[in-house]
């Protein structure tokens, strides 16, 4: 049984619909009343999709970051061998 609950949506068309049609977001209790308009509502929607949160390139920079540190672990030790070699 379902019940009469109204609820505000918003719908996003794909912009390659190979797998999907559309996307639907449903809205908080209060969000539209907050001062947001219809446009940023829209932006955040399509941002929502491209799996743009605002930080697009923190994935590269992760991966940059393990490499320095690969790096870095890298020449310690080899500077500690030669060290030891040394001394």
């Amino acid at each position: 049984m379902v019940k009469g609950i109204s609820r505000q949506v918003i719908v996003v068309h794909a912009p390659d619909p190979k797998l999907f049609e559309q996307a639907i977001f449903i809205l908080k209790d209060g969000a539209v009343g907050e001062g947001i308009t219809d446009e940023a509502l829209l932006k955040e929607a399509r941002d929502a999709i491209r799996g743009s949160s605002g930080k697009p390139g923190k994935r590269r920079h992760f991966y940059l970051c393990g490499a320095v540190w690969a790096a870095g672990g890298s020449l310690v030790t080899g500077l500690i061998w030669l060290l030891t070699v040394l001394l």
